[in-house]
């Protein structure tokens, strides 16, 4: 089958790989229709998220049809459409039990002290291959997949994979609640959808700060006001928009990967902690504690954030004195894709929730690595990439 794989930093290629088959009586076969690149993929390349072994499989996001499935697989047959979660779980452990399927016991091989399992990720976190490729191996299916209502279709289901959840699930850190205003840093995929879950979580209006310009105009079709930190201060923005008070609620869905504004300098130490001591690749944040600052001083006192983007084991410049002196609120962490998924694939079959509209490009195997390219250049039009025909 054909697969994008990761070689070394800032060096992916679409390879001819072998496909995958059953190993233990718990997998399943899945057979992908559709899979997607994420910012998440991005930090793999550029180094922001070491750890990568030579010749994984990229990708966490996928949706597509049973084909196999183990002797102890019972609740899913070869032709049945499903999602499969960005991060893995067994189903069973306490952990899995309690809702936080993120920090399973199980399914990392590290063991107890392991952190989130994912697909297509660095070696700390499996590895496991992963979904842009023509078929995926799903340990512990009975638990890692989803079945997909018929009236969904597959760019809907796609964005149920992970950034929906994930979306959901920064609105849900931050403690959303009605009335709130919210800010939300970072315009992406992941950062459109923390829109979407804050007003549908009763948010009486959402700030959404970004530079890049098709950002901010879809962040504003969905009725938030729009905040370019490349030309205007975000938080003297957000105090002003607040009667000097700032947001009640504040999701960091930039993590690492954030730039810095007119009156901010890039960090090269910064930047280096974000790559475990070396130079990130391709393009990259050059002020990576920048929306983590911004997040602090532009919350109001009291006030919650979520944080949803990535900050690697060992990046420690986080402002935790000035969250302290505020008495914030902050949540963090993987999304526990899982438990969440059924319930907004509901929400999707209903109407209540359309996610397609952040897919803005669906490009053919043959365009993957161009795809990934212009992606990482946050072009115009490219806010959320799916891939198709890679069988």
């Amino acid at each position: 089958m054909k697969a994008v794989v990761w070689h070394d930093r800032g060096k992916i290629s679409l390879d001819n790989v072998a496909d995958p088959g059953i190993r233990d009586s718990g997998d399943a076969i899945v057979r992908l229709t559709m899979s997607a690149i994420c910012g998440t993929d991005l930090h793999m390349i550029r180094g922001t998220f070491p750890g990568m072994v030579d010749g994984t499989i990229l990708g966490h996001e996928g949706v597509g049809v049973v084909e196999e499935v183990g002797d102890d697989v019972r609740n899913f047959r070869p032709g049945d459409r499903v999602v499969v979660p960005s991060t893995l779980c067994c189903g069973a452990c306490t952990y899995c039990r309690a809702g936080y399927s993120a920090q399973c016991d199980r399914a990392n091989p590290h063991g107890h002290l392991g952190g989130t399992a994912i697909f297509g990720g660095p070696e700390p976190a499996g590895p496991f291959d992963g979904m842009q490729a023509g078929y995926v191996r799903v340990p512990w299916a009975a638990a890692n997949l989803v079945p997909i209502p018929e009236q969904v279709i597959d760019e809907q289901a796609i964005i149920c994979s992970d950034v929906l959840p994930t979306g959901w699930f920064g609105a849900k850190l931050a403690e959303v609640s009605r009335g709130d205003t919210v800010a939300v840093f970072g315009c992406g995929p992941v950062g459109q959808l923390a829109i979407t879950s804050a007003f549908k979580l009763g948010a009486g209006r959402v700030l959404a700060v970004d530079q890049v310009p098709d950002r901010l105009e879809t962040a504003r079709r969905q009725h938030a006001d729009p905040i370019d930190f490349s030309r205007e201060d975000p938080v003297e923005i957000m105090r002003e928009l607040t009667n000097g008070v700032g947001p009640d609620r504040v999701i960091d869905a930039v993590g690492v990967d954030a730039y810095p504004g007119p009156e901010s300098e890039t960090s090269e130490s910064e930047q280096r902690a974000a790559a475990g001591g070396e130079a990130p690749t391709w393009h990259y944040g050059t002020l990576p504690s920048q929306a983590a600052r911004w997040a602090v001083s532009g919350v109001a006192k009291a006030g919650t954030i979520g944080v949803i983007g990535v900050y690697p084991a060992g990046f420690d410049a986080w402002p935790i004195g000035s969250a302290m002196n505020r008495n914030l609120t902050v949540h963090l962490g993987n999304c526990n894709h899982r438990p969440l998924i059924p319930e907004l694939l509901d929400m999707v079959a209903s109407g209540v929730i359309d996610p397609s509209n952040v897919v803005t490009r669906q490009e053919p195997v043959t365009d993957a690595i161009e795809a990934y390219r212009v992606f990482d250049e946050q072009q115009p039009g490219w806010v959320k990439v799916a891939l198709e025909g890679m069988t």
